[in-house]
C-alpha cells in the first residue's frame, strides 16, 4: 500500500514526522514524503521513504500561483496514485487534498495550528475558512492537536464531527528527549530559552520587551532566541531587527540548530509567548527534559502547561505578565523548578508519548485501508 505525506517543507517532515514515517515503514507502507526541496531532503531518504519534490509558495495568496500547485498535486497524484494521501499545513491540506479528492483518493488531514490567518478576522481569513471547507468535505478523517481547533472547526461547519478526533500534538520522542537535572545555578546566570520559528505572533517582541523589565531587577539574566529568521511568512522577525536586539544587549541570538537539546538542557526556563498553536513541539520537548515553562494562556499552548504545576501561563500579547511570570520563576527555589520539571515529564509521558499519535495514525489508516 502507497502512501503520499506532504508538508510545506522537507525540514517539517524530517523534524515532526520523522516517527510517522519509520512507524509506515515498518508496517510495510510504501511511502512517498512530497514537499518543496530544501537542505533537509537527503536525510529523508534515511526514514526509509522516497522524496518527491514539489515547489509550493507556502505564504503567498496569488489565485494563480495557487491554482498551479493544484495542478503540480494532481499530477504527482496521477503518477503516484497512492492508495491514501495525508495532508499536513495549510496548502498540502487545501490544495493537495483537492486534487486527491478528484482522483479518489482517500485523505486524512492534521491540522496542526490555525497560524496567523486565523487570530484575525479578514478577507483572507475568511478565504482560508472557505478553502478548508471545501478541501474537508471529502475527506475521510481529521486530526487536531487540541479540542479548541476542532471544535472553531465543527462549529463553523468546516468539517462534519463525526470525521475529526484530537491527538496530542505530534507527540515527543521521549526516548531521544531524556528527563534531565537542572544544571546547578552556582557560578553563572539565569538563562531563559525561547525556541521557534522567529515570528512576531510567537511572541518574540513581548518576550524582548518583557527581558528589558527582568533585566532592570536582574541585570545578569540571559534571554536567548533559538530559531529561523526571515522565514517566508507575513509575520517574520527581520536579521536587521534581531541584530539591533543584540546589539542593545537584551538577548542573545543562538543561530539556528538541528540538535535542540543541549539548549534545552542548559535553560533554566524554556519560554514561548505565543498568540496561538497546534500545541507546540518545542514546549514538548522542554517539558519531555525537565525544564519549567512560561507560555501564554492560549490554544494549544495552555495544553502543555498546568498552570503552577509544570509552569506558569501569562497573558497574550501581554509583555508586563509574561515579565511577572519570568521574575516568578527566577524567585523560585532551585527545587521547586526541579519538582515543576519533573512534573512536565510526568505529563509527557502520559498525555503525548509520539507512541500515541503513532497509533492513532495506523489505526486510522489501518480502518480506511479495510474499506477500500
Amino acid at each position: 500500500m502507497k502512501v503520499v505525506i506532504a508538508l510545506n517543507t522537507a525540514w517539517n517532515l524530517v523534524n515532526f514526522r520523522a516517527g510517522l514515517i519509520r512507524a509506515l515503514v515498518a508496517n510495510g507502507y510504501e511511502v512517498v514524503a512530497v514537499a518543496p526541496n530544501d537542505e533537509y531532503a537527503p536525510r529523508l531518504a534515511e526514514l526509509g521513504c522516497r522524496f518527491v519534490a514539489l515547489p509550493m509558495d507556502n505564504k503567498g495568496t496569488h489565485p494563480g500561483r495557487d491554482l498551479l500547485l493544484f495542478f503540480r498535486f494532481l499530477n504527482l497524484l496521477r503518477r503516484e496514485r497512492p492508495d491514501m494521501f495525508l495532508g499536513y499545513t495549510v496548502k498540502p491540506n487545501v490544495y493537495g487534498s483537492l486534487a486527491a479528492h478528484v482522483l479518489g483518493i482517500p485523505v486524512v488531514n492534521n491540522i496542526a495550528g490555525l497560524g496567523a490567518v486565523f487570530i484575525r478576522d479578514n478577507w483572507l481569513t475568511r478565504l482560508v475558512r472557505l478553502l478548508y471547507k471545501t478541501a474537508l468535505s471529502r475527506s475521510r478523517h481529521v486530526f487536531f492537536q487540541n479540542d479548541e481547533d476542532m471544535r472553531l472547526f465543527v462549529e463553523q461547519g468546516l468539517v462534519a464531527s463525526d470525521k475529526v478526533s484530537r491527538l496530542p500534538g505530534s507527540g515527543v520522542d521521549l526516548s531521544t528527549f531524556r528527563y534531565a537535572p537542572m544544571l546547578p545555578l552556582e557560578n553563572r546566570t539565569f538563562h531563559f530559552l525561547l525556541a521557534a520559528r522567529l515570528l512576531w505572533d510567537k511572541g518574540v517582541g513581548e518576550y524582548v520587551e518583557a527581558a528589558r523589565m527582568v533585566r532592570r531587577k536582574y541585570p545578569t539574566a540571559k534571554f536567548q532566541l533559538l530559531g529561523f529568521l526571515d522565514v517566508q511568512n507575513p509575520t517574520t522577525v527581520s536579521s536587521a531587527q534581531m541584530d539591533d536586539w543584540v546589539k542593545e544587549g537584551v538577548v542573545e541570538y543562538l543561530g539556528v540548530a538541528d540538535d535542540v537539546k543541549p539548549y534545552l538542557v542548559a535553560a533554566d526556563c524554556v519560554v514561548l509567548p505565543s498568540y496561538r498553536e497546534g500545541v507546540p513541539r518545542s514546549l514538548l520537548e522542554a517539558a519531555a527534559i525537565g525544564r519549567p515553562i512560561v507560555t501564554t494562556d492560549a490554544a494549544g499552548c495552555r495544553d502543555a502547561v498546568e498552570d503552577g504545576v509544570n509552569g506558569l501561563l501569562c497573558q497574550v500579547g501581554d509583555a508586563d505578565d509574561l515579565a511577572d511570570k519570568l521574575l516568578r520563576m527566577i524567585a523560585m527555589t532551585p527545587e521547586d523548578r526541579e519538582l515543576m520539571g519533573q512534573a512536565g515529564r510526568r505529563k509527557m509521558e502520559l498525555e503525548f508519548d509520539e507512541k500515541i499519535v503513532i497509533r492513532r495514525y495506523l489505526e486510522v489508516i489501518k480502518g480506511l485501508r479495510s474499506s477500500i
